[in-house]
């Protein structure tokens, strides 16, 4: 089965579906969701979106925040761009309709919350679910528009490139996706002119994470078995407070908390501890410096969690200003007005990925990346709180821009190949692929974590090695399924983690070695070439 659009848009989420209203006036665009259309990480966040909306703030202020948090890695000339379109970004999202908070002294514009990293409250949000506030709006809208076709449940195998022409013409085209239809269990043919990928991080490479279950790096992974360029895949964001719990394994507790008053208390000696680790900033320090500061605390203690206490604040303050976390936790039996928040570091966010320039370009002529799959050079070692929405908008209205503006130079697509079935059979060992999931994530949590050896990477790549020959064997013989292609791309992103932060021989934001614990200047993007 061959479906055709102008624009193939791979991911249902901020910057997929941003991307796919700029378009959609002159195209028809067709957007691809893994599951539901509504079932990616931008419906996961909570804490909000960072724009220079406060009396005092500055673009510079913000650009200074940012470069900071990254560590010296971002381009500045990104951070730039992304920081001044901000503002205009947030107000596109409110003619759609999302409702953000406005401000509570009755006055003009909306309420800022600040949130770690940010010297200035600038975090705009709809109480703590911004994210889900932010879908829905872009949902609707992509919905009601007719040039737009919203197709959820097919998996990405891979990117039709050059390679599937019936005609090879050499020219490294990308030409569509070849996907799996949940539904029938067919592979389907999707052709464009113009590709953009939007399809989040590899969060799920990791035991503990708070992405959604599809985060599988299928994005990431696609785009390097088609020849793109791939960086900084060490820098993994881990969230310093994800709730401890036996039941839930992904509930992240907002940076906001901390932004509004939270303290990180050990639980043991009862007192605060983020003074030891960072005098000046305390509870307010960047994610990388948090997350350090909690899982040195939970080793010298031994402890299983560390607590997390806006109890101080009263309980009509938290409950007004986090009403979705208050009542998810109350169910839990934690009522957070009176009691401490048991806390851990969990894997948040994918900082590096598919490389792509400002105008969302990768590497692949007709292929465009936006979003978590992306490395834009707007986070750098490390991303500052409340970037990684705003990086969707204007990264998804860039491309758009950009393909918009350069039409006439994108061929259609030519005849392709359709997926070759003739060699697969159905497989009874479906206990290989979960078998193989739970052992690539227990050891990349164990040995690729928030603290790395060399030793424990080279004992991560050589598990990566095997696996990669049992999942290619097994692809080869069987037909492919969601589980299996997911599997596929996740041990190639875990492979891609690993050879990252082998070859950088220095800490530096997120990536932290004990074999290498001092920075080295000047600092250099780990960049991988297919």
């Amino acid at each position: 089965m061959s479906q055709s659009s102008d624009v193939l848009v791979i991911g249902s989420g901020a910057a997929g579906l941003t991307a796919a209203l700029n378009l959609a006036d002159r195209f028809r665009v067709t957007v691809l969701a893994k599951g539901g259309l509504d079932e990616g990480s931008t419906a996961w966040a909570q804490g909000g979106i960072a724009a220079v909306l406060e009396p005092g703030d500055t673009f510079e202020h913000h650009i200074d925040d940012t470069m900071v948090a990254g560590a010296g890695l971002n381009d500045r000339a990104t951070v730039e761009m992304v920081v001044e379109r901000a503002p205009a970004a947030i107000a596109r999202l409110a003619q759609l309709g999302v409702p953000f908070n406005v401000a509570e002294d009755g006055g003009e514009g909306w309420h800022l919350t600040r949130e770690g990293g940010h010297s200035h409250r600038r975090i705009v949000h709809v109480d703590d679910a911004t994210g889900w506030a932010v879908q829905d709006a872009l949902l609707r809208a992509a919905a009601a528009h007719p040039n737009i076709t919203l197709v959820p449940d097919r998996i990405a195998i891979d990117l039709a490139t050059s390679r599937h022409e019936l005609r090879y013409s050499g020219a490294g085209n990308v030409w569509g996706v070849y996907a799996v239809n949940r539904a029938t269990g067919e592979v389907e043919l999707h052709t464009a002119r113009a590709t953009i990928l939007a399809t989040g991080g590899a969060g799920r490479t990791y035991q503990f994470s708070t992405a959604p279950r599809g985060a599988t790096g299928d994005g990431i992974a696609m785009a390097w078995r088609a020849g793109c360029r791939v960086s900084n895949m060490e820098f993994m964001q881990f969230h310093p407070t994800c709730l401890f719990h036996l039941e839930v394994k992904n509930f992240l507790v907002t940076e906001a908390v901390r932004g509004e008053g939270g303290r990180l208390v050990n639980p043991t000696t009862g007192k605060r501890f983020m003074a030891y680790y960072d005098a000046e900033r305390l509870e307010l320090a960047p994610r990388d410096v948090v997350a350090r500061a909690i899982d040195a605390e939970i080793k010298r203690f031994g402890l299983d969690y560390v607590h997390l206490d806006i109890s101080h604040r009263g309980a009509d303050f938290v409950r007004a200003h986090f009403p979705t976390i208050h009542a998810r936790l109350l169910d839990l039996g934690i009522d957070m007005t009176r009691e401490p928040i048991p806390v851990v570091p969990a894997q948040h966010y994918t900082c590096g990925g598919v490389v792509v320039d400002r105008d969302g370009r990768t590497d692949l002529p007709g292929l465009y990346a936006a979003g978590e799959v992306s490395q834009s050079g707007l986070h750098g070692a490390n991303r500052l709180a409340s970037n990684s929405l705003l990086e969707c908008f204007v990264f998804g209205e860039a491309a758009a821009r950009h393909i918009a503006a350069h039409w006439d130079t994108l061929p259609p697509p030519p005849a392709i190949r359709a997926w070759d079935e003739s060699r697969v059979t159905d497989s009874d060992e479906e206990v290989v692929i979960k078998q193989n999931w739970t052992e690539i994530r227990r050891f990349m949590w164990n040995y690729v974590g928030i603290v790395r050896t060399t030793k424990r990477l080279e004992r991560a790549a050589h598990r990566i090695k095997m696996l990669q020959e049992e999942v290619a064997d097994y692809y080869g013989h069987f037909r492919v399924t969601p589980d299996l292609i997911e599997l596929r791309n996740l041990l190639q992103s875990a492979e891609l983690i690993v050879r990252s932060a082998l070859h950088r021989k220095e800490s530096r934001g997120l990536h932290y070695t004990r074999d290498h614990p001092d920075t080295i200047d000047p600092p250099q993007d780990t960049v991988l070439i297919p």
